[in-house]
This record gives structure tokens, C-alpha cells and sequence, in this order.
């Protein structure tokens, strides 16, 4: 079969034929159909300080996808061949203390497919039928393809309640993009985005952002006085940039409520009279709540959530190459990649 490989401790990936896996006892064979490129695949391709520490190659890259059940291994129940499904990209133990708990996001020995094991950008993946999502026939593939980051986005939105609250969101990532029309489809009264990247900021309002904010061209803090409000209520960190992040704590009400997704960088200086003086509540958010955030993301798309305004560019998994350019440059929004030959290549 074909897949993206990342063959060496060096930047790239290549598309190239590997041994189509077997499903074990537990597991599933799906064929892939769609599969989305996600900023971790990124860091792969150009072989940051992350990806040196973090991958082993050579690995199949790739944890966004949906496809069909081609195989299914020994003690599997309550699927069948053909199925569409998409998949939790986090692989958990099942039997330390917080899955035993029922909080399975947050096992201490997760594994990440296409990253600790092989993944998705390829003809098939063999993942653990328990990670499986079963995909309802309203909602397209290339939708679908990547659920997964549209997990990470309604976890960070739904840690608190919105309903009437003014919320600030830095980082205009596929992620925040997402995270805005979250919080406005649930409630929010303001939605307010900042980043450098005008496309994307475009996106972010198309999407439901009630107010966007280049910070190249405006301060933060502005904002505020031409929303006569004196701080936001809630705060999603989204950009993994230490400026944002402490213009985000600046601008919090006492008593705010924080969610951090963005992996900021190791030594990141912090404000801390802010937290401690606003009694600011912050919290880490990893991965998706298994399997409560797949079944509310679920519900919104089929209740009109308008997900398709993420999705910029869909090309042919020959294209590939293109689509890490969009990305590395910021002029996406997600971009999907098809493996049913229903998409030409560009000439």
C-alpha cells in the first residue's frame, strides 16, 4: 500500500509502499479514504526540536482520517465490514487509575497514532476497535477526516459555560478558527480572536467571531473600551506565543476562566499577580474527553454547526506536498487529503 512516511531523523516526508498491517485481537483494518494534515504532521515534516525528542522513524504519519472497516480482528463486537468510522488518536492503557476513573484523556501512557504508532496517512491503519467513532451518514468524509482537531476545539470551548459570556481567543489556528464558532453556536455574547495571520482571522469571523484583532496593527487592551465591557469572562489559549498569552491574562476579568491548548515554550515567563490577584482559574486541555466530546461534536454538525467554513483545500494525497506548504505558510484553513482517486492531481 501507499503511505506518508517519515523515513529519517531529517526534515520531509515521502509517499511510498509499505506492508499493509493485519488487525489483532481488538483491533480493526480501516481503509482510508480521507485524511487530514494536522499541525503535529507539520512539526514532523520540518523535524523541529519536538519531533526530535518525540519521533522514532521510520513512521506512517497521521491521526485525522475516516474510511471504512475493511477487517476486523478476533473479539471485536459491534462493528462490521464497511462501516465509515473515524477514530480518537489517543491509544490508552484502559487500566491505570484515571481510565479505571473514566477520564481516559488523561492516561498517563497514551499513545498517539502517527506519532508513537503508525497512523493514517496511508491506504490502511490498523487502530484498537474501542478507539473507533462510527460516522452518521449526514455528515461528509471530508468533514469527518478531521474530527480529531474539531475534538480538541470543542473541549477547550465546552470547559466552561458560554452561554452569554464575552470570550477571548488567541491564536487563529484551525483549532481557534473552530473554537470561535463553538462558542458562538453555544451562546456567547462577544467572540474575540487575535493573531497576525489575516486570512485566517477571516476565517475565525466567517466562522462566528463577533470581532477579530491583528495585534500587528492593534492593541489587545482597545478592545475592551470599544466593547464597554472591563475584562472577558473566558479565555482560550490557542497560540502557544508567550505575548499572547500574558496579553490574554491582561485582559481577563476577576474571576475568569482560562483554557490552555496551546503548547507554549518550555521556560514561558508568566504575570502570576495576574492569576493570583484576578483569581483567575486556569486549566490544561489535552485531546478530546473520550468519548463525550466526539458524541457533542457529533450532535452540533448534525444540528447545523457550520464546520465546513474550516475546511479550505482539499487536494489528491499526490498533492500532498502542497498542502504542508499551506500550512507552513498559514494560508489554510484545514486542509484534507483524499486516497480515493476522486480528486486528480494537480497537472
Amino acid at each position: 500500500m501507499r503511505a506518508l512516511v517519515k523515513p529519517a531523523a531529517a526534515p520531509g516526508v515521502e509517499l511510498r509502499e509499505v506492508p499493509v498491517p493485519s488487525p489483532g485481537p481488538g483491533e480493526v483494518l480501516v481503509k482510508l479514504q480521507k485524511t487530514a494534515i494536522c499541525g503535529t504532521d507539520l512539526h514532523i515534516y520540518q523535524w523541529d526540536e519536538w519531533s526530535q525528542r518525540t519521533i522514532e522513524p521510520p513512521l506512517v504519519i497521521g491521526h485525522e482520517f475516516v474510511g471504512t472497516i475493511a477487517e476486523i480482528g478476533v473479539g471485536v463486537r459491534g462493528y462490521e465490514e464497511g462501516q465509515r468510522v473515524s477514530a480518537e488518536g489517543h491509544v490508552v492503557c484502559g487500566v491505570c487509575r484515571n481510565c479505571r476513573a473514566g477520564r481516559p484523556h488523561l492516561c498517563p501512557h497514551t499513545e498517539g497514532i502517527g506519532v508513537n504508532r503508525d497512523g493514517g496517512f496511508a491506504e490502511y491503519v490498523v487502530v484498537p476497535a474501542t478507539n473507533l467513532w462510527p460516522i452518521p451518514d449526514e455528515i461528509p468524509s471530508e468533514l469527518a477526516a478531521f474530527f480529531d482537531p474539531f475534538g480538541n476545539a470543542a473541549h477547550c470551548a465546552l470547559q466552561f459555560d458560554l452561554v452569554g459570556e464575552d470570550v477571548l481567543i488567541t491564536g487563529a489556528g484551525p483549532i481557534g478558527i473552530i473554537a470561535a464558532g463553538i462558542a458562538r453556536h453555544v451562546g456567547a455574547r462577544h467572540v474575540v480572536i487575535s493573531d497576525v495571520n489575516d486570512y485566517r482571522l477571516q476565517l475565525a469571523a466567517d466562522m462566528g467571531a463577533t470581532r477579530t484583532v491583528n495585534v500587528k496593527n492593534e492593541r489587545l487592551l482597545d478592545v475592551l473600551d470599544e466593547l464597554d465591557i472591563d475584562g472577558f469572562d473566558i479565555g482560550m489559549e490557542m497560540s502557544g506565543n508567550p505575548q499572547a498569552f500574558n496579553d490574554l491574562l491582561s485582559a481577563m476579568y476577576h474571576g475568569g476562566k482560562v483554557a490552555l491548548l496551546g503548547i507554549l515554550p518550555a521556560g514561558t515567563g508568566i504575570d502570576w499577580d495576574k492569576v493570583i490577584f484576578k483569581g483567575l482559574e486556569m486549566h490544561g486541555i489535552y485531546g478530546r474527553r473520550m468519548y463525550e466530546t466526539w458524541y457533542k461534536m457529533t450532535q452540533m454538525v448534525l444540528t447545523g454547526f457550520p464546520l465546513h467554513k474550516a475546511l479550505t483545500h482539499q487536494i489528491a494525497i499526490d498533492d500532498f506536498e502542497t498542502g504542508f506548504d499551506l500550512m507552513a505558510r498559514g494560508q489554510c484553513g484545514k486542509v484534507v487529503c483524499d486516497w480515493t482517486g476522486e480528486i486528480e492531481p494537480a497537472a
